[in-house]
């Protein structure tokens, strides 16, 4: 398809971002996102989440390029339903989960397959995020999961707890081995080293045959701070956090207010790909 975006890929995070508070899309960013398209432009989501349960988003928005997810440990192609590429994590962070929720009973751990997801230890976290998802509750002891797994995320209601969890993570034998990251308030995540969202986005260039300095990335949390960096373009919204801001070439409106076209509208009015126009 020709036009006069074609070669772009856009790419946005989910929860803060694309979707307002209430999750849903706004009329003005699903008409932005219709029109980039129609003019040759690629659009995708780069999200913490699994493929598999983010389907009612993409059944509205329906991006035309695939999704990376679980926070850069897979690109899914939903045309196929299947993974283009997978990055699993080594068995060891299945340890770190157990040792973590052993010496910390009162936190929320979930396991993430590539398919499934298993909650090894339960808090209300868990039981917020299973609501807001919409991820079936699978229950399981860590010794009985043999799937692959893509990272583990852990849920935390309060600060001063969660600072106690990443301390004591990162003092762990192994922690070397992996990295972690903050996706939500509530949420933080180990992960395989190097992964994260900003390693997904020339990977994905490279499966689009396009030019890696030819993307934009927008989002507003730390685990978005990667995908920001690794661009061509990279956007904070407006209510984005502090890092965030810093590390972003641009920054635009809130979730609220239709960051999406507020995007594309940017590129209508002839922003390029170069320092000088940042």
């Amino acid at each position: 398809m020709q036009g006069k975006f074609k070669g772009i890929l856009l790419c946005t995070d989910l929860d803060g971002t694309l979707l307002r508070e209430d999750k849903t899309v706004s009329r003005e960013n699903l008409e932005a996102i219709s029109y980039f398209q129609s003019q040759g432009g690629l659009f995708t989501f780069v999200t913490g989440r699994m493929p598999f349960f983010v389907e009612n988003i993409y059944s509205i928005v329906q991006p035309n390029a695939p999704v990376a997810c679980i926070n850069g440990g897979g690109i899914f192609d939903y045309r196929t339903r299947c993974y283009l590429w997978t990055h699993e994590a080594p068995r060891e962070i299945v340890q770190m989960a157990a040792y973590a929720g052993s010496a910390m009973p009162d936190i929320g751990v979930q396991v993430n397959c590539f398919d499934r997801i298993f909650f090894c230890q339960e808090n209300e976290v868990m039981r917020v995020f299973r609501q807001v998802t919409g991820v079936p509750n699978l229950p399981a002891d860590y010794a009985e999961i043999k799937e692959p797994v893509a990272k583990i995320v852990f849920g935390v209601a309060e600060e001063a707890r969660m600072q106690q969890l990443q301390e004591f993570l990162h003092a762990h034998p192994l922690a070397d081995r992996f990295d972690f990251i903050r996706s939500e308030q509530t949420l933080f995540e180990i992960l395989p080293k190097g992964v994260n969202k900003g390693s997904a986005l020339p990977r994905m260039a490279a499966l689009l045959a396009l030019d890696p300095a030819r993307t934009i990335a927008v989002g507003d949390y730390y685990n978005d701070i990667s995908m920001i960096q690794a661009a061509g373009v990279g956007y904070a919204v407006a209510n984005a956090c502090g890092a965030v801001k810093e590390a972003a070439d641009r920054i635009t409106v809130s979730n609220e207010e239709h960051a999406i076209a507020a995007i594309v509208d940017d590129l209508e009015k002839g922003i390029l790909f170069s320092k000088e126009n940042r």
